[in-house]
């Protein structure tokens, strides 16, 4: 059976099709007649892992639900270069119409999946570290983004403000000293939610420890200090390393000893994946 979207995402693929086909197509209108009908492909150009079929399936329908979608592959498959991921055949106008704004939605979120597959393939052998993603996320596009992080096989952070307590440096502003903030969640916070603190250095660390915390986000710190503090945390905390992670030094940071690697990239930076739509006979 295949998945459901939620309202939000539904929204959202209202938004993009106003946004692009809200005012009529008046290339197709004169080029395609009325009663055409076609099919075409989703090809890759590139290597990628595929994530967002739900979505491109959703779009084409919205558009008009007599067009029918072949799914070739898998959200979370690698394809190669050349590979279909997709045939949709029905009216050639609408086709057209949907075109665009199906294959951006797919685009992107491969995108992602590939970044992230990247990463999680980027990990030396043994490491317990995994990577994750953040809240730096297309705004709108958070919960497709994220499951685009675990079709690459990657983890999710919190999905929102509300998903978990992370005190950050102007949180321990706001509250006078990260003893004070921490106190302050653990009183306050439910039992269910885990108490995350973002500390600068060994001393904030060990505060951290002294004071409660669950978890510690190491905040842009090289490898050797990542040593040091996973050294002093001894395994009493989950420790996540973030800030400043890329492709060329995760394997290092992973090595340290962390559990976790968190990487804004995944989701703000990542490169849309090369995939065409063709009609046949195109």
């Amino acid at each position: 059976m295949k998945e459901s979207l939620g309202p939000s995402a539904l929204r959202l693929i209202d938004l993009a099709l106003e946004e692009d086909a809200g005012r009529g197509d008046v290339t197709t209108r004169l080029t395609v007649a009325p009663d055409a009908t076609g099919v075409g492909r989703v090809v890759a150009k590139a290597g990628a892992v595929i994530s967002g079929l739900a979505v491109f399936e959703a779009v084409v329908q919205r558009v008009d639900g007599r067009i029918q979608v072949e799914r070739r592959a898998n959200d979370g498959d690698s394809v190669d270069r050349n590979a279909v991921i997709l045939t949709a055949e029905g009216p050639l106008a609408s086709l057209l119409v949907a075109e665009r704004t199906a294959l951006n939605f797919l685009q992107r979120l491969s995108g992602v999946a590939t970044l992230t597959r990247r990463f999680v393939d980027a990990l030396p052998a043994g490491s317990k570290a995994v990577i994750a993603d953040t809240r730096k996320t297309t705004p709108g596009m958070r919960a497709l983004e994220k499951l685009a992080v675990l079709h690459g096989g990657g983890r999710n952070h919190r999905a929102d403000l509300a998903g978990g307590v992370l005190i950050k440096e102007n949180h321990i502003a706001a509250a006078g000293s990260l003893v004070a903030a921490i106190a302050r969640c653990r009183e306050g916070a439910p039992h269910t939610l885990r108490v995350e603190v973002e500390v600068q250095g060994e001393d904030d660390l060990r505060r951290a420890i002294d004071a409660g915390a669950d978890a510690v986000l190491l905040d842009n710190m090289d490898a050797e200090r990542i040593r040091r503090c996973v050294a002093i945390a001894g395994g009493r905390v989950v420790l996540e390393a973030s800030g400043g992670i890329t492709l060329e030094n995760v394997a290092v940071i992973a090595g340290t000893g962390v559990d976790v690697v968190s990487v804004g990239a995944l989701t703000h930076s990542a490169p849309a994946a090369d995939l065409s739509f063709l009609l046949e006979g195109a």
